[in-house]
């Protein structure tokens, strides 16, 4: 995990958007919100580059969005 500042900002905002959906989906009882938070809270800790961060969290947010179109 890098230390600069760029990436703990992201790694925060990443986390805390994640901890949203988290609560959500557990509140609502959503497998795929809930799922994607866990997701999103999770995986800035193994990317240390804030553009694949960036792309990393896009690439879950778009599955998150296609699983609730195809009814999830």
């Amino acid at each position: 995990m890098d230390l600069s500042p760029g990436s703990l900002f992201a790694s925060v905002v990443i986390g805390a958007v994640g901890f949203g959906l988290f609560q959500y989906g557990r509140k609502q009882r959503r497998i795929p919100q809930l799922v994607a938070g866990i997701a999103l809270m999770g995986y800035p800790y193994f990317i240390a580059s804030i553009g694949w961060m960036v792309a990393a969290g896009a690439a879950i947010v778009a599955g998150l969005w296609i699983a609730i179109r195809a009814g999830l």
